[in-house]
């Protein structure tokens, strides 16, 4: 969902890189910790600037919160680990609200929700997959066994990429792991590489990070296939995440999510990012 730069966001420029645990009752300074490579919630520009859909949103959300926010880049797979560690102090990259998760982080209130789907080359056979222009509503990785079966079905022999360490890659290794082959990547970036060139038959992936995907000139050769696949099967939405302890910080961020829904900015920024309307 790698990013080796730490980069600083010119609106949100901090005095210092990362600092330690603040104190659970002063809350000045916040580290929030994005990939920088998961467009277009959060990329990194040419001048080293992360910059997206949730580095516009987190903005807004530290100044209503009256916090001053660093962002740094993290590569996603280790993102967990080094937030409880204690080298930053919230997780903001399109991370999906799930119970696993809820064990051993804490979440604000979601601040949107998106559906996923598979990708294929628009020349392949996997272009137009059973319920393509469609959405289905999922529980969880084994509800709705006739609506996957279709897919399972087209998918036999094929090998699908998914990046590591996502809610996306329970889902196809339960529905499709003794059908398909399934190959892990590091970064989204690095599997729909291999995808356009046609090292992999799909990708699956966010639908709102896949419409950026496929602006980009070495990616225009992809498309959608199959149904969007929302619902609870993703959790309840993207949410920040921070460590258990830290609630009184979790309470900032609740009440600045909520008034950037109420007062549309969520509406607005993901519809001028992520060009559909993610309000949860």
């Amino acid at each position: 969902m790698s990013f080796k730069k730490i980069a600083l966001a010119g609106a949100l420029a901090a005095v210092v890189l990362v600092p330690g645990v603040a104190s659970a009752k002063d809350w000045k300074k916040v580290t929030v910790a994005l990939e920088g490579g998961y467009a277009p919630w959060n990329l990194t520009d040419a001048s080293g600037q992360i910059v997206g859909f949730e580095p516009d949103l987190l903005k807004v959300l530290c100044e209503h919160a009256d916090l001053e926010c660093t962002m740094i880049s993290q590569d996603w797979d280790g993102m967990i680990t080094a937030l409880n560690a204690g080298k930053f102090d919230v997780i903001m990259d399109a991370l999906s609200i799930t119970p696993e998760r809820q064990k051993v982080i804490d979440f604000t209130v979601p601040y949107a929700a998106t559906p996923a789907v598979f990708a294929a080359p628009k020349d392949s056979g996997l272009a137009d997959l059973p319920g393509t222009g469609t959405v289905i509503k999922l529980k969880d990785v084994r509800d709705q066994a006739d609506a996957i079966a279709p897919l399972r079905e087209a998918m036999k022999g094929k090998t699908i990429g998914i990046q590591s360490s996502t809610v996306y890659a329970n889902f196809v290794y339960e529905n499709f792991g003794d059908v398909a082959t399934i190959k892990e990547y590091k970064t989204a970036a690095e599997r729909d590489l291999d995808l356009s060139v046609g090292r992999i038959d799909a990708g699956f992936e966010d639908a709102t990070y896949l419409l950026g995907t496929f602006e980009a000139s070495e990616n225009n050769n992809l498309a959608f296939t199959g149904p969007e696949i929302g619902g609870q099967i993703w959790g309840e939405g993207e949410g920040l995440g921070l460590r258990k302890s830290d609630t009184d910080l979790k309470a900032k961020f609740d009440e600045a999510i909520k008034a950037a829904i109420a007062d549309g900015t969520v509406k607005t920024l993901s519809e001028k990012w992520l060009k559909v309307d993610v309000t949860p």
